[in-house]
């Protein structure tokens, strides 16, 4: 019974594929009619291992929501095992078209690797390294569109580990440092010159000792591709992680201005209709197609052709070249179908991603990526405003561009408000040149983006000197990227925290990370301030003494003091600076935005002496 159970809410089609340790099976969504993938990992005594590494794959990909990558669904412990309810995917797998078509064409290959590209980002948006991307990892639907899946081995960024595929690992793989971004953008380029070539950039024949002396000391085969993409193939290949892009977002950048530099504008849709080409073919492999669940090869093909562009194509199942044993292998076939899923046997762990829900696929999903810039701006002096030189934050790359425009329009407005002031009170003053906004992007995430401004005056040369205007009046923004709302304090902090029992725990456990030692009641020898409250007034949107910026893992305060030295009657602090980690911080925050938060990336602070 423990081999076999099921997972409430589902009916079973068709098993894909069995081992040792599981199974994987092509389901039914009881109420929606939904065709999903569930994989089943069997409770075994003694060994909770392979569970843990399932449920450690289901948190990284409930992290990442992109169409580029596979949805996860549901996660599903129970007495007799665990299973991940997962998107299927119309398509085959990019291993299979390699070994059956050979070299893709330099479009189709590009193609690939921008969808690769922007499904790395989303992972790397939230904080999480894949480590082993590879051509199996890679789905090709029957509209040429690619989906990423297999986060088996993923991981955060610094973390060391040597896993990973060695025709595709990064130098620092192999030498078990910390991976980063940049390490799958390695192992995406690497893929990229076997689509163009039709062979592994350094060949394993001679052994995995001669593998590991090609990815660590030889030279970069740039010259096997086309001229076009050599400096792609350079840069992507780099032996230093330093000397990469930094992540695939920026490298999906450098991608898109090189291959409409070569290629034109069409490049994109001319890849795609071959890439649909090449997936169509192996129509009869998608497992939908083998169930009776979708149309069939041929119909599959006729869509393809009438379409031209094979656009359209739906969720589904996905084909993989595996053969041999494992959790995909079938006796009577050579190439088996399976749902984006690689050998339990092996302790890989699935393919899925976007959001989840408990009563089935999701009805929608998040934002596609979203980047974030700092914009710079001159303005003159005029009509009672000094002049000025502004940083403000920008978004591009929203699904929704109405909604992006609105973002952008708040995230300007709340520099635009603070520097009008100081524009105003510099106005005409001999020894000021000029007030500044400077920017920062404190916190990007799938869901969330925070902004820091900070105001400050540049003196005319050989005037006053370097003085600049106290920080007192710092603006911070936090925007919900779903919803384009600005998040107030209701909406970051819990009802219970705003009442007075719940400030004064707040003050409480600012006072020992503030930079100045302005909320201490002694701060400096023979002073001795008013003690420091906070006030539900204090924290607001706009003008509050209060500002909150959100970072990866930890709350950023800037608190405009301005406290009285009770002995001295004179204004000793004006500001305080406190960057508080979020476990300090957790159980006074809304939960879904400390989710957010402890999916980025963290930046390592010192702690409180």
């Amino acid at each position: 019974m423990s081999e076999n159970w099921r997972v409430d809410g589902f009916t079973e089609v068709r098993e894909l594929g069995a081992g040792a340790q599981g199974r994987v099976v092509l389901a039914r969504h009881d109420t929606a009619g939904t065709p999903v993938a569930i994989k089943y990992l069997t409770r075994r005594d003694g060994d909770g291992t392979a569970i843990e590494r399932l449920r450690e794959e289901a948190v990284m990909l409930g992290k990442v929501t992109d169409p580029h990558v596979v949805r996860l669904y549901r996660f599903v412990t129970a007495e007799h095992g665990a299973a991940l309810v997962m998107e299927a995917v119309n398509g085959v797998a990019l291993k299979e078209i390699l070994a059956r078509h050979g070299a893709l064409g330099p479009e189709a290959a590009l193609t690939v690797l921008k969808g690769s590209l922007l499904g790395l980002a989303a992972a790397h948006g939230v904080g999480v390294v894949h480590r082993d991307y590879k051509p199996a990892n890679v789905v090709v639907q029957s509209d040429g569109l690619s989906k990423l899946i297999d986060f088996g081995i993923a991981g955060l960024p610094g973390e060391e580990s040597r896993a990973g595929t060695p025709a595709y690992m990064a130098p620092e793989q192999w030498l078990g440092e910390p991976a980063s971004p940049a390490t799958d953008v390695y192992a995406a380029t690497c893929v990229f010159f076997e689509c163009v070539t039709g062979r592994r950039p350094y060949a394993a024949g001679e052994g995995l000792g001669a593998l590991r002396e090609g990815h660590l000391n030889a030279a970069v085969p740039v010259e096997a591709v086309p001229g076009p993409v050599r400096d792609l193939v350079r840069r992507g290949m780099a032996k230093g992680a330093a000397e990469r892009p930094p992540g695939a977002a920026e490298f999906v950048t450098e991608l898109e201005t090189a291959a409409t530099s070569a290629y034109g504008p069409g490049w994109e849709q001319r890849g795609i209709r071959a890439l649909a080409g090449a997936a169509v073919a192996l129509a009869a492999l998608f497992p939908l197609v083998a169930a009776g669940l979708a149309p069939s090869a041929s119909g599959v093909a006729g869509t393809a052709a009438a379409t031209g562009t094979a656009a359209g194509g739906t969720a589904a199942g996905t084909a993989s070249g595996a053969s041999g044993g494992g959790i995909f292998a079938a006796a009577s076939t050579k190439i088996v179908a399976t749902v984006a899923v690689t050998t339990l046997a092996a302790g890989g762990v699935g393919a899925y991603a976007a959001g989840t829900r408990d009563d089935g696929p999701p009805a929608a999903v998040r934002p596609a990526l979203v980047s974030a810039r700092v914009v710079t701006a001159d303005q003159a002096a005029g009509g009672g405003a000094a002049a000025a030189t502004q940083q403000y934050v920008a978004i591009s790359g929203h699904r929704d561009k109405a909604l992006e425009r609105r973002i952008n329009a708040a995230l300007r407005a709340a520099s635009d408000r603070e520097l009008a002031k100081y524009r105003k009170e510099y106005a005409g003053r001999p020894d000021v040149q000029e007030v500044t906004a400077s920017a920062e992007v404190t916190l990007k995430t799938g869901r969330l983006i925070s902004a820091a401004y900070l105001f400050g005056v540049t003196p005319v040369p050989d005037g006053m000197g370097n003085w600049v205007k106290n920080a007192t009046s710092n603006a911070t923004i936090v925007i919900d990227l779903v919803t384009g709302r600005t998040l107030g304090p209701g909406e970051l902090f819990t009802a219970a925290a705003l009442t007075p029992d719940g400030l004064a725990r707040l003050a409480a456990r600012l006072k020992p990370y503030d930079k100045n030692r302005c909320l201490s009641p002694t701060p400096f020898p023979g002073e001795r301030l008013k003690p420091f409250r906070i006030r539900p007034a204090d924290l607001q949107r706009t003008g509050s003494p209060i500002q909150v910026a959100l970072a990866p893992r930890e709350v950023r305060f800037d608190i405009a003091v301005e406290r009285l030295d009770m002995t001295m009657a004179g204004e000793v602090c004006q500001a305080a600076v406190a960057d508080v980690p979020l476990d300090r911080l957790a159980d006074l925050m809304v939960p879904r935005v400390v989710t957010e938060m402890r999916a980025a990336t963290p930046t390592p602070r010192p702690s409180p002496s």
